[in-house]
């Protein structure tokens, strides 16, 4: 090689840098590249779960007014099988975002809906107009036309929407479905 090369020489120190320094380990690279790994894996987590935290707030809760469509549709005296978008449906919910309910019309021209699951284990129940019931056909759970309780297991009637009509549109406060920890 070079006769005037001398390896017992050190290189020039301002290409070495800072020599008081310790010398970076493969541990503690390792240790910090893991740390990195860690935070971008907490955060990658995190964001959804406070998203899902916060978004009822931002929203004003988890129920929002949803149209049934024109009050007029519905007959007096009558309850009909009708279904509404969730309000909070997502892109992959696809056809469950469509939520059944009954709609029944009094003589009066009020209206009450109630939601399509029994009571006891939450199966969906089918409202017969012969004889004026609803009717659950996972355990023979059975509602009178008000809703209310008349033979098996379930513990109470079934849940109802909040309604009012604006505009000549009927409308329920939906979203989470009526239970007794809302009215409580």
């Amino acid at each position: 090689m070079g006769e005037n090369f001398d390896y017992k020489t050190a290189p020039d120190p301002a290409m070495m840098g800072d020599p008081s320094g310790p010398e970076p380990s493969r541990r503690g690279f390792l240790f910090w590249l893991g740390a990195a790994l860690n935070a971008i894996v907490g955060l990658a987590i995190a964001v959804p779960v406070v998203g899902y935290i916060i978004s009822p707030w931002k929203s004003g809760g988890w129920q929002k007014w949803t149209p049934l469509g024109n009050a007029d549709k519905y007959p007096k005296g009558q309850t009909r099988l009708t279904s509404y978008v969730n309000p909070f449906r997502t892109p992959w919910d696809g056809y469950t975002a469509d939520t059944p309910c009954y709609v029944r019309r009094m003589p009066s021209g009020d209206f009450t809906v109630f939601a399509i699951n029994c009571t006891h284990l939450g199966c969906p129940v089918r409202w017969f107009p012969e004889s004026n019931l609803f009717m659950c056909p996972c355990h023979g759970g059975v509602y009178y036309a008000d809703g209310s309780h008349a033979a098996g297991p379930p513990p109470r009637g079934l849940y109802t929407y909040e309604t009012r009509i604006k505009n000549g549109e009927l409308q329920i406060k939906a979203g989470r479905l009526p239970t007794l920890q809302q009215s409580a």
